[in-house]
Order: structure tokens, then sequence, then C-alpha cells
């Protein structure tokens, strides 16, 4: 019978010095007021939907649905580590940081790192579909407005056809983010307000679209099935492959990219600190986003596929005498390439409505608000990360400062900056795909920190403590998404896992400038005090070896799955 009486954990988090050094946040939310904030995530869907149904085909629609299961296991790990810590902001990967903190200084940065780039350009990428939709609405697409560039810098090195670019989607985007700016500068009890507002607003679309079908019976067959994945003949005409190395390697890649919006929603954890009922609210708020969201990504993608159908070659490639594509192939219906860009989303779904140019603007403008209720989401979880990160000791003190309303604004200006520049790429898919590297490898790091935190806090009260079958499983997904990583990632742009890869690896440097330059090779006293780094009654060591373990065999399957690729 083991001696050592429970810890509580709210009760040994927040006593003394602790509460002093980490009372900036405000607590000023409830549950309800996390699960709006994180509604945006939802919205997600409208990122990829088309770059997966015109990449993996039929199929589609089942990719999303086992993405979101994935998702939905996972998010009961999250919602034990983040009960663990409820003085501290920041997600997910600062709660997993504590657990790999006392193995290595240097993973458990990576955590945070891996999370904060790949939730990050959510404020680029919706900007840029929302500026997208507004000028498709009010443009046609051989206007002026929606043809000039100016091109500041060719990056075909690492993808073909990349490059930094200036046009109206960019303007526009630029000044959309400018505005979710100015409301998160009120802190976070305005910006659950507003996103509560803008939820409801702009979830009804969502769900009506993924009703439709439904109702009406309009979900013809031959969209769905045979679930074959996608290929093409020698005339470039479409046909239904096999299951294939290639049919697999199409399937990982879905899953692989549906994964960074359908994982979301563990961002309702990122205000824990913010909670004014930590014990409760957190797991009421990921157990219902949860919900939410495996009602929004099974319908819709489903009603989408259901009204556009596979697509048939419309404009066959024009090829050179040496062999080389001048002009691609055109094709209809999913495989349009307005639907891979994103860009043609919004008119596809708001032509499901019917009811003409009017009813079809309306819905225009509701995705639109959907898309900046995905961006407030992200502005909101991003910059915690960051925040967190700075008091912890991993990022630059600067990041630690929040404004008179508790908005940790120098870390929304950061975020701010980073996605102008990101706004400026010319290809917003292998943005997203390159940043979902750094999102696997966060799941992977703070999946395993569940176990972790089990073997070495064994007596802690848990506000919630998941069931050990669905930890379990968590950790094997863990896994799992690494192995899609290695073996799909790279069908959004060859350099796709590299870029991700070589930008995780970015914190390696900016963390020694904190941790040795800044700090003197201590770590912040609160986070000593947080992290439980020293010897102590109840926290210790005991999961030996296995965390490096887990390290290597995370790298093996990387390595293994990708050259099977």
């Amino acid at each position: 019978m083991n001696s050592n009486p429970p810890v509580d954990a709210i009760g040994a988090d927040l006593s003394g010095d602790v509460v002093a050094q980490n009372s900036t946040l405000h607590r000023k939310i409830g549950w309800q007021g996390a699960f709006w904030v994180a509604s945006g995530v939802p919205a997600l869907v409208l990122f990829s939907i088309g770059a997966i149904a015109a990449t993996v085909g039929k199929p589609s629609w089942m990719v999303w649905m086992i993405s979101i299961a994935f998702g939905f296991i996972q998010a009961f790990t999250y919602a034990e580590i983040a009960g663990l810590f409820p003085h501290k902001s920041g997600g997910a990967s600062v709660y997993g940081a504590v657990a790999w903190v006392r193995y290595s200084k240097f993973i458990a940065p990576v955590s945070v790192w891996c999370n904060w780039f790949a939730w990050s350009p959510v404020l680029a990428i919706g900007s840029g579909l929302a500026a997208g939709y507004i000028l498709s609405a009010l443009f046609a697409p051989d206007a002026v407005i929606n043809t000039w560039q100016i091109t500041l810098l060719d990056l075909s090195f690492i993808k073909t056809d990349l490059a930094l670019r200036i046009n109206a989607t960019f303007i526009l985007g630029a000044a959309v983010l400018m505005s979710v700016f100015a409301v998160q500068h009120g802190g976070i009890l305005r910006s659950a307000r507003v996103t509560m507002i803008l939820g409801i607003t702009a979830l009804i679309p969502l769900m009506l679209i993924g009703l439709i079908p439904i109702l009406t019976g309009d979900v013809p067959q031959v969209n769905f099935f045979p679930m074959a994945p996608l290929s093409y003949d020698a005339a470039g005409n479409v046909v239904d492959g096999v299951w294939g190395i290639e049919g697999w390697k199409l399937m990982a890649g879905g899953l692989f990219i549906a994964a960074w919006s359908t994982y979301g929603f563990e961002t309702s954890v990122c205000y824990t600190r913010e909670f004014k009922n930590p014990k409760t609210d957190t797991f009421k708020a990921i157990f219902y986003s949860g919900l939410l969201c495996i009602a929004v990504f099974t319908l819709v993608p489903i009603a989408f596929q259901a009204h556009l159908g596979l697509g048939q070659l419309v404009t066959p490639a024009v090829v050179d005498a040496a062999g080389t594509t001048v002009t691609p192939a055109v094709y209809s219906g999913m495989l349009a390439p307005e639907i891979y860009s994103g860009m043609g989303v919004a008119s596809a779904l708001s032509d499901m409505a019917g009811g003409g140019k009017i009813i079809g603007n309306v819905m225009v403008i509701m995705l639109v608000l959907a898309l900046l209720l995905s961006i407030m989401t992200s502005m909101a979880g991003s910059s915690r990360t960051l925040y967190q990160a700075s008091v912890d000791g991993w990022l630059p003190k600067y990041l630690s400062k929040v404004n008179e309303h508790g908005a940790p604004t120098p870390a929304m200006w950061t975020d701010l900056c980073f996605n102008l520049l990101l706004l400026l790429l010319s290809d917003y898919v292998f943005v997203l795909a390159a940043s979902n590297v750094g999102y696997i490898i966060f799941n992977f790091l703070n999946l395993n920190s569940g176990w972790i935190h089990r073997l070495d806090r064994p007596n802690w009260m848990r506000p919630y403590k998941a069931p050990t079958i669905l930890l379990a499983a968590g950790g094997v997904l863990s896994f799992v998404n690494l192995a899609l990583m290695g073996f799909g990632a790279d069908i959004w742009g060859e350099g796709t896992l590299m870029t991700g890869l070589i930008f995780g690896a970015l914190i390696i440097p900016v963390f020694i400038y904190r941790h040795y330059v800044q700090d003197k090779g201590q770590f912040p006293k609160a986070m000593l005090e947080d992290m439980h780094i020293a010897d102590e009654a109840g926290v210790s060591s005991r999961a030996g070896i296995l965390p490096y373990v887990a390290l290597v065999a995370g790298v093996v399957v990387v390595y293994v799955f990708h050259h099977l690729g």
C-alpha cells in the first residue's frame, strides 16, 4: 500500500510563490467560454477539404471520419494532463513539456515550439482564404483585381511554383488579421464573447451544409463507391486506382493533413489558466468541443462530396516536345484547381444551399465569418503558447508580458508578423502541410507525456483521470501519426517533410539563447516550482529509460515509412 498521501494538483500548483509569479492572465471564463473560443476549430474543415478531396478521391470522406475518431481518442489524454496544471496557460504542449523536461532540457521546448508553429499558420491561411472568398464573390475570376501580382522572391527550390508575392489576397488578408488582433487585444473575456457571436453565426452554415443532403436524400452512391484511390490513365482521364503502395500513400497523406484540422479542438484546454473552476471546466471544455467537431467533420465532407462528385477531365494537359507539362490538365468536381487551393470551396458549398445568387452570397459571408472564427481561435491559443513558453524559460523574455486586459500582446504581435510573412506565400496547402509536420511531432510528445506523468506523478489527484485503455490508445496513435507523416507528407510537395523538420529544429538555437544567454543556464524560479524538476515527495523520474526508447522508436518509424513511401 502506498504510504505517500495524495497530492492535490491544484493545491500544489497554486501555492505561494507560484501564484505570485503567474497571476497575470485573468480567471474570467467557464468551460462555455473555452468551448466558444475553440468553436473555430470546425471551420478548419474549410482549409483542407478541397485539397484532400482533390488528392485522395472517393475515400476522402472516410479520411475525415477516421481522423476525427483518432482526435477524439487522443483528447482524453490531453484532458488529464491539463488538469494537472490548472494555473498554466499555453495548452497541451506546455503540460506535456512538464513531463519531458525531467529527461531532457531540449525535448520539452520542441513540444511547445512545434505546437506553436503548427497552429500559428491558421492566421495566414484563414485570412488568405477569407480574402479569396470575398474577392471571388465580388469579382470575376479574370478581373484585374484577381489577377495582378508582384513576385518578391522565387522559392521553387523548395516546391515547384512556390513564391513570395503581393496581390489583392495578401492586402485584404492582412486587413482581416489586423481586425482580429484588435478584438484579441481586449483579453480573453472579450474574445470569448465575440467568438460566441461568431460561432453561432458561422456554425449555422456548416451544420446546414452537412444536413441538407441527408434531409433531401441527395447522396449519389456513385460519388462514394467503389471506394478506390484516385488514379489517372495515360490520357489523363480519371479512373479508379488500386490499393497498392501508391493508393495507401494517398490515404496516409490525406489522414496526415486532416489531422491538422480534426485534432485541433485540443486547443480548448489552452485556457486552463483562465478558467474560473479548472477542476471541472477542463474536461467539459474538451469533451463538448470534441462532440461538435465529430458532427462537423463527419457531415460536411460527406455533403461536399455528394454535391461535387469526383470530377472528370475538362481540358487535357499541354506538353512540349521534351515531355514537360506547359499547362496542367483541368478537371471538374472535386478535382477542380480552385477546390484544391481552397478558394472555390465557399462557392461550391453555397451552391448546395440553392436559392440563387443572393442566398449564395449570404452563405459566402457566413463562411467568411467561420474563417474569422478559426483565426480568433488560433490567435488566442498560439499567442498563449508563446506567452507560457516565455514564462517557463523556453522562448525570449519579451514574450512573457501582458497588457492591462491580461492579453499577451507581445506574443500576439509576434504571431501577426510571422503570419504576414506566410500570407505572402503563393501556396497555402504547402504551408498547411509543412506546419502539420510540427503538429504531428507535438502530438507524439504530448500523447506520450500522458503515461510519463502517470509514472512520475502517481499520487497526484487528477480532476479528470482518463481510462487507462484510452491513455494507452493515445500512445499507440502517437506512433500511427508518425507513420502517416513519414509515409504521406511528401504527396503535398517533395520538400514538405524536410521543411517541417528543419523549422521544428529552429527551437534549439532559440532555446540556447534564452536559457544560456538570457538566463545564464538557470530556469526561472516559477518554472522550477511548476515543473517539479528537483527531487521531492510525490514526484520522481520513475519512467526511467522508457521516454528515450519512445523517442528512438518514433525516429525509426518516420525513417522507415518515409523510405517505404
